[in-house]
């Protein structure tokens, strides 16, 4: 089970620092081996936090330090999502997947029709629409909002971040998928702190899976450099569609 998990770990990280979603495949195996651990199902998500917390950090630097960033939109947006994050972990059992998993399988299958038909969409930067206006929905969508919705459940997040930088500020996926890394672990960080107050983390297991993760992440962050954007509009898709068949079967068949 612990191979698993760290397998699962590194996995994850990879996926995460080329485009997100990475949380599909840890999250389900943290899940999974709660039982035989003999721990709540909030323990789990903040042992995941925990893990994806190093990978995403190691993924933003290794962005940074080989691309440059747009610090005036991922810099606030990274800001606010430590907070929205905190809130949406304060809220995390309190509202049922019931509630919230048809909403967003919607989102999803919309993304994977938009980005289909759209094969331009963050191949090149459009400047143009990096306007104030932008700028700020950029801001609260990806600070707000999707924190929030990654405190609170999180498979997807790192893909909604890119591409909410690539359709409001016009950032190629490779940028995009730096600045979502810098967000990705602001919301990481709000979620850790709360969870951790509440004494909802096996640090043990957090640690073994943050290594193996940040592994993931180091490698799948040179990956996407290497390989451009096409290459992340393709992983894009893959997750993508997983996603909506990780959702869609937990809807109708779970």
């Amino acid at each position: 089970m612990l191979a698993g998990l760290l397998v699962a770990a590194a996995a994850a990280g990879w996926v995460d620092a080329v485009v997100g979603g990475g949380g599909l495949l840890l999250l389900p195996a943290l899940l999974i081996a709660a039982p035989s651990l003999g721990v709540p199902v909030a323990t789990m998500l903040g042992t995941n936090k925990a893990a994806a917390i190093a990978g995403t950090s190691t993924a933003a630097l290794t962005y940074a330090r080989r691309t440059s960033v747009d610090w005036r939109v991922a810099g606030p947006a990274a800001g606010c999502a430590v907070l929205a994050s905190g809130v949406g972990a304060a809220w995390a059992g309190a509202v049922p997947q019931d509630a919230y998993r048809p909403v967003v399988l919607g989102v999803l299958v919309a993304v994977a029709v938009f980005v289909t038909l759209r094969p331009a969409l963050g191949a090149a930067p459009d400047p143009r629409r990096r306007t104030r206006a932008r700028v700020v929905a950029a801001v609260a969508v990806a600070g707000g909002v999707i924190a929030c919705y990654d405190g609170l459940v999180g498979p997807g997040t790192g893909t909604f971040l890119v591409l909410t930088f690539t359709t409001l500020v016009g950032a190629d996926f490779v940028h995009g998928s730096a600045m979502a890394k810098l967000v990705n672990a602001g919301t990481n960080l709000g979620a850790l702190a709360v969870f951790a107050s509440g004494g909802h983390v096996l640090w043990w297991l957090g640690g073994l899976c943050a290594v193996c993760n940040v592994a993931g992440a180091v490698l799948g962050a040179r990956t996407a450099l290497r390989r451009g954007s096409g290459f992340v509009r393709v992983v894009l898709l893959v997750v993508v569609l997983a996603l909506i068949g990780k959702l869609g079967y937990d809807q109708w068949a779970g």
